[in-house]
């Protein structure tokens, strides 16, 4: 490098160290890193595939007929002796072929080559000997055997390899890259997220604004004898804004962001993964101060125990994150920060004191969490004046920030689709709809049997609702399908966010759920399946009580089952429990929820029994207007709605 040369670097690298706040020099990555287990596979491949080229050769040479050089008298005694039967004369040679192997049946024809002379009787011996004879302008095979014997074997082995590399952990980059980790370096002006961006988890940033203070201003710490946590775990279920939240620590930092899933170091090759661990941490260690965020830590920090046959490239991977976290000191400035949704599978070694020294939990937001997300994606969309975004996150218990930038969005593309240039609330009530229930089906045909069931079905979860307490109140109820198999449904808001259910509470549920079957009977005395869904979801809640909740009568205050991933579960897929009890408790059990459900059903019978002047007159006019809102449902059925 020339004197100019080394000028121009020393510029660049102190423009860099004055943007990211760094000190000391700077350390430039090789043209070439090779890692020597990759580089040796392919150093053996191209071996290997050169010898099979050669054998191959040599045996393509067998198979061609054998050559035999000859004077020019030699080769016309053996057309007169009749064992030269074929002639191929060029420019330069006569080639002879025999008709048949002298010794061996099974072998190729013998060819005698000679140097023609000017000789006008060769013709006619020819003829009078009967030889078959022709004439080719002679072409130099030289390059011909070069390019088919050598070079397109090589170029077709070559292409072989470079698809094989790239199935095999992105080795089609190139022979020097193996190894190399597949992190993103963000800039400051690249993440364009701060801490404003992100709401419903004011206490998750208030633990991580330590980090991005002590990443500003590290002297703070390090002169009391203080070190902030090497590593900062986010766990809570999808879509809580992990990732987004990270984001938002390097965007507020100003420092590099090196951004990697957990899949990213698990591939095919054995070692590829912690090379790839080795490499970040070491271009961490160069850009510090520095955050490095791996989401989806679960890939390779699964727990090695008590797992047969285990992943040897994901353990290899899993050790070598672990000696990186526990070889630098977090005085250095590099931050490490982890995003799952299984936090109970990750391997104890990866959570104690010192790797990931504090957890973070992005729950699912609250009330005025909602509200501020709600706020925060419809800041570009142009809302009606008369949208209350509180009333839309009261109508949003239990989604995500995820869900709720997804109604935003709905909402908007509906008010496209019906014209308009503005959202108006309407919208924004059947993106929710259409986020809970799917899609509405108004063209599908149902007869008028059905049809009258299905009312008369939505009316009994209705009713059940408004006459049994600590139910959720009934916003509205329709017989318009929706979604897969729901010909309608009655749909409940919670007034709060409740995080505490009681025993009473949990059978008023039930009681709901069983309300549309109670319902069926009463008026056709006979029972449908379209209570299929209804009777799952009560079956699952009373097994809950029973074997979760400690709320059985023999059973009482114990626990029957290992509960399973708090933060995967969800309405549609209730955690999974690892059953823990006897044949003779399950008996108990099944029976226990048989009894508990016909208590529950004789009593709804007996409440809409007792309502069916209100049943028929409700399901009649649903039959009519298809949708009832909330204040005409309770003005029929006589209750004074609580708002």
């Amino acid at each position: 490098m020339g004197k100019d040369e080394n000028l121009n670097q020393a510029k660049k690298d102190t423009k860099w160290k004055k943007e990211h706040k760094v000190s000391g020099p700077v350390k430039h990555e090789p043209l070439f890193n090779i890692n020597p287990q990759q580089f040796r596979f392919s150093l053996w491949f191209f071996i290997v595939t050169f010898i099979m080229l050669i054998m191959m050769n040599s045996y393509f040479q067998q198979l061609k007929p054998q050559e035999q050089t000859v004077s020019y008298s030699v080769f016309k005694q053996k057309i007169e002796s009749g064992e030269i039967r074929k002639v191929r004369m060029t420019d330069k040679y006569y080639f002879g072929t025999t008709n048949t192997p002298v010794s061996d049946t099974n072998a190729a024809p013998l060819v005698y080559e000679t140097v023609p002379v000017n000789d006008p009787d060769f013709i006619r011996l020819l003829d009078k000997k009967g030889v078959e004879y022709s004439a080719v302008i002679q072409q130099d095979p030289v390059l011909m055997n070069l390019i088919v014997g050598w070079i397109l074997p090589f170029a077709f082995i070559y292409i072989i390899w470079k698809l094989m590399a790239k199935k095999m952990g992105g080795a089609g980059m190139g022979v020097m890259n193996f190894g190399r980790n597949k992190s993103m370096i963000v800039a400051e002006t690249d993440t364009g997220v701060r801490f404003e961006d992100v709401a419903g988890a004011e206490e998750s940033k208030e633990e991580l604004m330590e980090v991005v203070d002590f990443l500003e201003n590290p002297e703070k710490y390090t002169e009391i004898g203080g070190k902030i946590p090497k590593g900062v775990l986010l766990v809570g279920p999808p879509g809580t804004g992990k990732t987004l939240l990270a984001r938002a620590v390097a965007g507020e930092a100003k420092v590099p962001f090196f951004r990697m899933s957990g899949a990213d170091f698990v591939e095919m090759f054995v070692g590829v993964g912690a090379a790839r661990v080795r490499d970040l941490f070491r271009q961490a260690r160069e850009k510090s101060p520095c955050i490095i965020f791996i989401d989806e830590l679960d890939a390779i920090g699964k727990s090695r125990i008590n797992i047969a046959g285990g992943n040897d490239e994901r353990e290899q991977t899993l050790n070598q994150l672990l000696v990186e976290m526990d070889g630098f000191d977090s005085t250095t400035g590099v931050i490490i920060l982890g995003a799952t949704n299984r936090p109970e599978i990750l391997d104890p070694a990866l959570m104690r004191p010192g790797r990931f020294d504090r957890q973070v939990v992005m729950d699912r937001p609250d009330l005025e969490g909602r509200e501020a997300i709600l706020k925060i994606h419809s800041k570009n969309v142009k809302l009606a004046d008369d949208v209350d975004l509180n009333a839309i996150a009261r109508a949003t218990v239990g989604f995500v920030g995820a869900d709720l930038a997804n109604i935003i969005n709905e909402a908007a593309l509906l008010a496209v689709r019906a014209g308009r240039q503005e959202v108006l609330q309407e919208d924004l009530s059947e993106a929710i709809e259409k986020t809970v229930a799917g899609l509405q089906k108004k063209s599908r045909l149902i007869n008028p049997k059905e049809r009258k069931i299905v009312a008369y079905h939505e009316t009994g979860h209705a009713l059940t609702a408004a006459f049994t307490g600590g139910t959720d109140p009934v916003q509205k109820i329709t017989i318009i399908p929706r979604g897969i198999g729901a010909l309608g449904y009655t749909l409940q808001t919670p007034t709060e966010d409740r995080f505490l259910m009681s025993q009473d509470d949990l059978l008023g549920k039930i009681d709901v759920l069983l309300g549309g079957r109670a319902a069926e009977q009463i008026i056709f005395n006979e029972i449908s399946t379209g209570a299929a869904n209804d009777l799952t979801r009560a079956t699952d809640l009373v097994r809950s009580m029973i074997t979760e909740y400690g709320m059985s009568e023999k059973f009482k205050n114990m626990v029957l089952s290992k509960r399973g991933n708090q933060f995967l579960s969800g309405a549609a897929a209730p955690p999974r429990m690892e059953k823990e009890y006897s044949e003779a408790t399950q008996q108990y059990v099944d029976e226990e929820i048989a009894r508990i459900l016909d208590e529950r059903y004789k009593r709804v019978l007996d409440l809409l029994t007792e309502k069916k002047p209100q049943l028929e007159s409700i399901s009649k006019k649903l039959l009519e207007v298809e949708t009832l809102e909330a204040e005409e449902f309770y003005a029929m059925a006589g209750v004074k709605r609580d708002v």
